[in-house]
């Protein structure tokens, strides 16, 4: 799971763009379609492709469990911080010089994290690769919202979108264990830049985007990167200077709220978490990105540093997992049209908890095939439950605050699933076999809870 699962819905991952007026469709739509799959493709590719890169990447840059930690997390906090607020710019410049520029920034980074020297540096580029990602989501959906005025066309390109950023998931993995065993661990990082120039060469036929005014809350975003930050610090180095950090996140957090409460216009309306569905929606979608995000972190460490796997086996052990994500989306819109969102939504987390109970079962003695297996379920229950808890929370809101709900649940679980590594991580430390059922159950305690609170959403049928 990843960004992709916001574009099942036709609003933009920041809201602004799905509430703009539709520009005159572009005489060819199909240029602006392929640039936008393409960049979406680049920004979920780079959320899971690392994963299986990480022990390559230690030994290489003699970095221990918490630089691989802020390997994975400056890229997630930095797109998962900036995500609201970048609708808004890409309406300000217009999208397609906001993609652009995203691209170009994208492209340099991944460039800079190929050569990076020494970790510092390495962290810094891959910081700056999730500014780019988080100005580049929004505005790619936003192109193709331009190029296609026929709602029909429009939803059938916003599919094949998504599809990109589906693939791209399923294929991560494979391909940073791939070329991290026959190239480098830079290699994950330099095969941005064909794609990245591939996606500007399909820019330069797409029409330019119009201009809108659009209001950015600037304190807003200044106080919850400040907290985000120093919350995963906190996580992450432990000691000391987590009781520190964890007071810099506290006091942020709480002028963040008293920002978002003062503005005419804020980031984030508080008053969107009066609403249960909403409440629902987020907590569960929050502990669907524990779980999936957290295991492919902890499990590619034991399938490294215990199992002896290379990279590439590391990659090939999720792939029957992540292969499934697709249909498994299209199945559970198929079950919400018929039975209505809570069923799936509820049928989904139970067995992703399920599959974590099952994945206790794991040790070093446990055949590789039946690793593989276990960890289908989670998949399985997650692409399962995610797609409805989406749409009803679109559904909850005003339809004027669709799109910022839905750029909220998207920040929302981007953050719980970094807070998941920053936590899981800390627990390898100690030993990695350990702390993966240590994780495992801290995921299914989680999803357990918030499967209950699911039973109390409607049971009426839902558009999904």
């Amino acid at each position: 799971m990843s960004p992709t699962d916001l574009a099942r819905t036709p609003v933009d991952a920041a809201g602004t763009a799905a509430r703009s007026p539709v520009p005159s469709a572009a005489p060819s739509p199909g240029p602006a379609l392929a640039a936008a799959m393409l960049g979406f493709a680049l920004i979920t590719l780079d959320t899971s492709v690392v994963n299986v890169a990480l022990p390559a990447i230690g030994a290489d840059l003699r970095a221990g469990m918490s630089g691989l930690q802020w390997v994975v997390d400056s890229y997630t906090l930095a797109f998962a911080a900036l995500l609201l607020s970048s609708g808004a710019l890409a309406d300000r410049i217009g999208a397609s010089r906001a993609y652009g520029a995203g691209v170009v920034v994208f492209t340099l980074a991944s460039a800079a994290c190929g050569l990076a020297p020494g970790l510092p540096a390495l962290l810094a580029a891959r910081t700056v690769q999730g500014v780019a990602a988080a100005v580049m989501l929004p505005a790619s959906l936003a192109l193709v919202r331009e190029a296609y005025g026929d709602p029909a066309r429009r939803a059938r390109a916003v599919s094949l979108w998504a599809a990109g950023g589906t693939v791209a998931v399923a294929l991560g993995p494979v391909a940073g264990g791939a070329l991290t065993t026959a190239w480098s661990w830079r290699g994950i990082f330099f095969i941005n830049l064909p794609l990245g120039l591939l996606a500007l060469v399909l820019l330069t036929r797409v029409a330019r985007s119009a201009r809108r005014p659009a209001p950015l809350d600037l304190p807003g975003q200044l106080t919850a990167v400040v907290a985000l930050g120093a919350l995963t610090f906190a996580a992450i180095e432990g000691g000391a200077r987590a009781w520190w950090a964890l007071g810099v996140a506290v006091l942020c957090f709480a002028a963040f709220l008293v920002v978002e409460a003062r503005r005419t216009h804020p980031m984030v309306p508080l008053g969107l978490f009066r609403d249960r569905t909403v409440l629902v929606a987020v907590s569960a979608g929050s502990a669907n990105s524990v779980a999936f995000y957290g295991m492919i972190f902890v499990f590619s460490l034991f399938f490294q540093q215990v199992l002896g796997l290379s990279a590439l086996g590391a990659g090939l052990m999720f792939l029957p997992m992540t292969a499934l994500l697709a249909g498994v989306n299209v199945l559970s819109a198929r079950v919400a049209a018929r039975y209505g969102a809570r069923l799936p939504i509820v049928v989904g987390q139970v067995v992703a908890v399920a599959g974590l109970l099952g994945l206790l079962t794991v040790d070093a003695g446990t055949p590789l095939a039946a690793q593989a297996l276990l960890l289908v379920p989670l998949a399985l229950g997650a692409g399962f439950s995610l797609p409805p808890l989406i749409a009803s929370m679109l559904e909850a809101v005003p339809a004027e605050r669709a799109g910022t709900a839905a750029g909220l649940l998207n920040a929302i679980r981007q953050t719980a699933g970094a807070l998941a590594i920053a936590v899981f991580g800390s627990f390898a430390a100690a030993g990695v076999e350990s702390s993966l059922r240590v994780s495992l159950l801290i995921s299914a305690v989680l999803l357990a809870l918030t499967t209950l609170a699911s039973l109390r959403l409607p049971r009426h049928r839902s558009r999904v």
